[in-house]
């Protein structure tokens, strides 16, 4: 299998290390200075390329996904921050005849924590005397807050316990109102990344916690979901590749 990057920050360069290290061929690397607004990204520039992988940036993402769907190649995304435009994209990609698969977090583990929260949530939306909550703290420079992971989390949780109907995220001014899901975000130093779903009674409190030890595993995720992607058509998720 044959790779691009675009946007080669540090899960670009953490991809390639890893792509490297596993014989597979990393033929191009798009950034900003070379692929302004995706304009580098055609169907001569990718003729090599069996899959894109992108982390870049929000602003940039659909107009990258644009011109390599353009260009009939399979892309995956790991960038967020552009989900109010997934209906449009997801068209985009039907209509190209092309696959795409995107993830707030490429991670096998905090895919598995996907399907726990999911499963102990559909478990305590039987019992009202728990509440729950959802913290999650990342270095200092992370754009985006709350994570995208953590916001995937919350609507697990709003899909699962019926109690819960709205997101609180940041510092709450007051009390949590009824229905309220509290959504923290901490920024410190060079957290990788940390996203703890708490579920709490005047009996007991059950936690679940995934900590980020590097970025390897998003970039070994993100190596996964582009092979299985690589002769598929249409939009899946990172539960997609982990499941079928």
């Amino acid at each position: 299998m044959n790779i691009a990057l675009i946007g080669h920050g540090k899960m670009g360069a953490e991809v390639e290390r890893i792509a490297l290290a596993k014989q597979i061929g990393v033929k191009k690397i798009f950034t900003v200075e070379n692929n302004p607004d995706g304009k580098a990204l055609t169907r001569e520039s990718l003729r090599e390329v069996d899959v894109c992988i992108e982390f870049s940036m929000p602003a940039a993402a659909v107009k990258n996904i644009g011109a390599v769907a353009k260009a009939g190649v399979p892309i995956v995304v790991g960038t967020t921050g552009w989900y109010d435009q997934l209906d449009s994209v997801r068209k985009l990609i039907e209509k190209s005849g092309t696959g795409m698969v995107y993830a707030p977090n490429f991670s096998v583990g905090i895919n598995v924590l996907h399907q726990l929260i999911n499963c102990a949530a559909h478990l305590f939306d039987k019992y009202e005397m728990y509440d729950a909550a959802i913290r999650e703290t990342h270095h200092r420079g992370k754009l985006d807050s709350p994570s995208g992971t953590a916001l995937h989390l919350s609507q697990l949780l709003l899909r699962q316990i019926r109690r819960i109907d709205r997101v609180v995220a940041g510092n709450p001014d007051g009390k949590i109102p009824p229905g309220g899901l509290s959504v923290s975000s901490t920024r410190l130093g060079s957290v990788v990344g940390e996203h703890s779903v708490v579920f709490d009674s005047e009996a007991d409190t059950l936690e679940i916690v995934h900590r980020a030890k590097n970025r390897s595993g998003f970039a070994l995720g993100a190596l996964i979901a582009a092979g299985w992607i690589r002769d598929k058509k249409g939009v899946y998720t990172m539960e997609d590749v982990l499941t079928t």
